[in-house]
């Protein structure tokens, strides 16, 4: 299973994603991220994050999804479309789903309310995958509707 996670700059959420998922995937399933305008950069604070939940941040980076080492079985996308920000349309035949996170990046305030947003952002994300890997993908492998619909409903998920 190859899952792409995908927003526009490809900085903060789908870097937190990319690193957490390959972090706590099985073996022989990897997750790839990509912006439609990458920032270039991965956010530095997502980084610090990372490597403080002993998770390896080495090769990471912001990149274009015009250049995807491997065509991804699941597309999820992370930006936060109810707050008006738009979601870059992944134009690949493969199946979709929408886990939208508010961007860290945009939040202002003291220190602890920066690193606060990019750890809720992180245990939204998180949670998210954790619910994913537990899915029975034995049964629903060949039910892509019903894989579709859980995918869904985990995208509305929030930590406990």
């Amino acid at each position: 299973m190859k899952v792409l996670f995908l927003c526009t700059g490809n900085s903060c959420r789908s870097i937190l994603a990319e690193a957490t998922f390959n972090h706590l995937a099985p073996a022989g399933w990897s997750a790839m991220s990509a912006g439609s305008q990458p920032t270039g950069q991965v956010h530095p604070r997502s980084l610090a994050l990372l490597n403080r939940e002993g998770i390896s941040t080495a090769g990471y980076a912001s990149k274009s999804w015009n250049h995807l080492p491997a065509t991804p079985d699941l597309v999820i996308t992370v930006c936060a479309s109810a707050a008006g920000e738009t979601c870059p349309l992944y134009l690949g035949p493969v199946l979709r789903t929408h886990w939208g996170v508010e961007d860290p990046a945009h939040v202002s305030g003291s220190e602890q309310e920066i690193d606060a947003a990019f750890m809720l952002a992180y245990q939204i994300l998180r949670t998210r995958i954790e619910a994913f890997l537990a899915l029975p993908f034995d049964s629903l492998k060949h039910d892509p509707a019903s894989l579709k619909s859980e995918l869904d409903k985990i995208g509305q998920r929030m930590p406990a």
